[in-house]
């Protein structure tokens, strides 16, 4: 699985907000310029970022001297899941399609259940955490697990 730049920030973005909710009593909007400052993105590649997640209903702005972005949901209702889709579109697909759409023949058949799988597997984890966990640094177990075995954490080996 590839991960965009796009969606790399959008969730580097989203994660400030939802750290800012915990911390805040009143409930305060975050600036654009705050949140590029925090996660070091570029404040122009942001602006085009946040209007997305505007958009798909994960956050909502207010213009002005008081302005800024805040979750419009709490940060237990927003999946990593919620985050990639609004900004790339579905968790996976092969050539633009979704896997269900994709049909092979012959020896590659089997490949149609793969993509089905890594799907599958895909939303097992990015729709069960949510911004909540990250902003609390609070995994949940079954992926903390995950983490914890070192294979995990090794760089697959390419021959040449």
């Amino acid at each position: 699985m590839r991960l965009s730049a796009r969606v790399d920030y959008a969730l580097r973005a989203a994660a400030e907000l939802a750290a800012a909710a915990e911390t805040s009593t009143g409930g305060h909007p975050v600036t654009a310029v705050q949140l590029a400052e925090a996660q070091q993105i570029p404040p122009k590649f942001l602006e085009n970022i946040l209007g997305q997640l505007r958009r798909s209903g994960i956050i909502r702005s207010q213009r002005g001297p008081d302005g800024g972005y805040w979750l419009a949901r709490s940060a237990e209702e927003i999946s990593l899941a919620d985050i990639i889709r609004a900004i790339d579109g579905p968790l996976l697909g092969v050539r633009g399609e979704r896997p269900e759409d994709v049909g092979y023949s012959g020896a590659a058949r089997p490949l149609q259940e793969v993509w089905i799988a890594l799907r599958a597997s895909e939303r097992a984890i990015l729709e069960l955490v949510t911004l909540d966990h990250i902003a609390r640094g609070a995994l949940p177990e079954s992926v903390q697990q995950l983490t914890e075995d070192p294979k995990a954490w090794t760089k697959p080996v390419f021959f040449a």
